[in-house]
């Protein structure tokens, strides 16, 4: 398989030619996204059958650990192929006790970028994402400051692209009054489609919509309706799921994670289905169920 027939095809990140089928690394650390791996010898040949399947859109945070799966990067893929791509985010840290107190001070997000290069082993972060909001939420308020302190990096040359995550149109629309935005990475699946409006603003931008849980957020009566598609069509929820992703817009990026082969194969299988006509009906009705 190469980045031409993974699922989605690509898609242009800026000057950056991705695949639109991507991997998410924070499943890489271990349980709660906390501390090593399990097993990391499995962690490493993810990663590297990721980039032997074509992917070229990796994401990943220096938070995720903190530091395990940006270090189990490097390992497994560095010196990097020219047409791989990491993109990252700061905005947040962990704390002895794994939680996620934000980081978004002006000389937090500095630092933080200077993290990022320094374990991934690079001279320049091709994309950085603010991260703004909470896991599954935006918070409004200005970003002025904080995407200031990560534009004047961009200048510098230490970041080629800039990105939000977890943001509303507004936080957006700020950012854009700033510095150029390459992607916006926001919780939206076929369920939760409060971002609905937000896809459409992006795509008409040149924008990519980087959704994140395409499982997340469902209530019983929504899961059990796309269980219900899913077995009709011989394919998992996750498989739907990130094929009504691919089909919503073409500027929708996906970045399943999983710390296994097998379900890595299957995932990026499972994206290339074709949803028919009344199938996709069903699925968008989900969201009102």
């Amino acid at each position: 398989m190469t980045n031409d027939t993974l699922p989605g095809g690509t898609y242009d990140l800026g000057d950056l030619e991705v695949t639109r089928f991507g991997y998410g690394a924070m499943q890489l650390a271990g349980p709660q996204v906390f501390g090593p791996p399990a097993d990391r010898d499995e962690a490493v040949r993810v990663l590297r059958t990721a980039v032997e399947l074509g992917i070229t859109h990796i994401d990943t945070a220096d938070f995720y650990g903190p530091h395990v799966t940006n270090e189990i990067i490097r390992e497994a893929l560095h010196p990097y192929a020219d047409d791989l791509h990491i993109v990252t985010k700061v905005g947040s840290r962990r704390n002895a006790k794994g939680q996620w107190p934000p980081a978004r001070k002006p000389e937090q997000l500095v630092e933080d970028v200077h993290a990022n290069l320094e374990r991934l082993g690079l001279e320049q972060l091709d994309v950085v994402n603010l991260r703004v909001g909470g896991f599954d939420a935006p918070e409004a308020g200005s970003i002025a400051p904080q995407f200031e302190a990560l534009a004047e990096l961009r200048r510098q040359g230490l970041i080629r692209h800039l990105g939000l995550s977890t943001v509303t149109a507004a936080q957006l629309l700020e950012a854009l009054r700033i510095a150029p935005v390459v992607c916006v990475q926001n919780m939206y699946n076929v369920a939760q489609r409060a971002d609905d409006d937000l896809v459409d603003l992006t795509a008409a931008e040149g924008i990519a919509f980087v959704p994140y849980f395409p499982l997340g957020g469902f209530s019983p009566i929504q899961s059990g309706a796309l269980d219900a598609v899913a077995e009709r069509l011989g394919e998992s929820q996750l498989s739907v799921a990130l094929a009504w992703l691919l089909q919503r817009s073409p500027n929708i990026l996906l970045i399943p994670g999983t710390s296994s082969v097998e379900h890595l194969r299957a995932n990026v299988a499972g994206a290339g289905i074709t949803l028919p006509s009344d199938a996709l009906a069903e699925l968008d009705a989900i969201a009102a169920a």
